[in-house]
């Protein structure tokens, strides 16, 4: 009887692709979904020779050198990598690969409920009918802020940025954005290039960031970029919490110098700063981005198809390292 391969699965996953795993693997699974610490990433990791895993688990250079020996990928179901020390993956000669594309719709959907939860003051709202404290319709009632004709800037034209453009055109806003290296004609749709983050945040009215988080750019919008933007401003961020600095934010919202934020990700979550809680111009969700059943799936299963690769000997289609 041939042995079969072990391959750890770090969160619960949907069905389908726990399923997937289990016909071709001998899987380990975490059916209580709970984040494993390092010192349970080290020892549940022994017998493995691939990892599935997620945003929240955190591999640094000192659990990369405590895995299992015979681990040979690192296989995440997310875009971003940074919660993996891609270094000392080279280092220990580990595959790292993640699941680009495949949330691009959920995710921009996403961005754009952040921005007309915003700028039309949807919490405040649902808490009074969910209070019981609404009395009615008033001419003056929960004001919010209309989007015709005016600029909503974008940090990223990606293609979660240019799915978010998409979506938010027919609002009738104008886009701007900036990025890296102004795009190719048929990808900017007429959107209107800034060299710089500082020449963009000044005409946002509306502004989304869709950038990803590098040293270079944590605490992104921070006092002093904040500043930059117009007065009355709607911040959104669907990207990573580390782009914004928290306390400059709170500062801003809670003095008016911006109108109200949209938030679904934050500086070191599931940790979120309480200074958002009091404040009722900021939209909050618990990081929904790619959370449909359908794109949790997609995910799973490309980042499988990645692990299937390493495992059989060949290059995974999304390796990052």
């Amino acid at each position: 009887m041939t042995t079969r391969t072990t391959v750890l699965v770090t969160r619960r996953l949907p069905e389908a692709v726990e399923e997937r795993v289990a016909r071709s693997y001998r899987g380990l699974f975490n059916p209580e979904d709970r984040q494993l610490s390092p010192d349970e990433l080290a020892v549940e990791s022994q017998e493995a020779e691939g990892i599935l895993c997620c945003v929240t688990d955190r591999f640094s250079r000192a659990v990369i050198e405590r895995l299992g020996k015979r681990v040979r990928v690192l296989a995440s179901v997310s875009v971003g990598t940074d919660h993996i020390d891609l270094a000392a993956a080279r280092d220990r000669g580990l595959r790292v690969s993640n699941t680009p594309d495949v949330v691009t719709n959920a995710t921009a959907d996403i961005a754009l409920l952040l921005l007309l939860g915003a700028a039309r003051r949807a919490s405040e709202g649902e808490r009074l009918i969910r209070e019981g404290t609404w009395t009615g319709w008033a001419p003056t009632q929960l004001l919010g802020r209309s989007f015709q004709g005016k600029r909503l800037g974008i940090v990223g034209l990606g293609r979660i940025g240019r799915a978010f453009a998409e979506r938010a055109r027919p609002l009738g806003v104008e886009v701007h954005y900036t990025d890296r290296a102004r795009l190719p004609a048929e990808l900017e749709q007429r959107a209107t290039y800034h060299e710089s983050l500082e020449d963009l945040l000044r005409v946002s009215d509306f502004l989304s960031l869709h950038t990803p988080a590098t040293p270079a750019t944590r605490h992104l919008m921070n006092a002093r970029t904040l500043g930059l933007l117009p007065p009355g401003a709607v911040l959104v961020n669907s990207a990573r919490g580390d782009l914004v600095d928290d306390e400059a934010l709170i500062a801003a919202l809670r003095s008016g110098r911006l109108f109200a934020a949209g938030l679904d990700v934050y500086d070191g979550e599931p940790a979120v700063h309480p200074g958002y809680r009091t404040l009722p111009n900021v939209f909050l969700l618990p990081h929904l981005g790619t959370a449909t059943l359908e794109t949790r799936e997609a995910m799973g299963f490309r980042a499988l198809d990645n692990l299937d690769a390493v495992l059989a000997g060949r290059e995974p289609p999304d390796g990052v390292a």
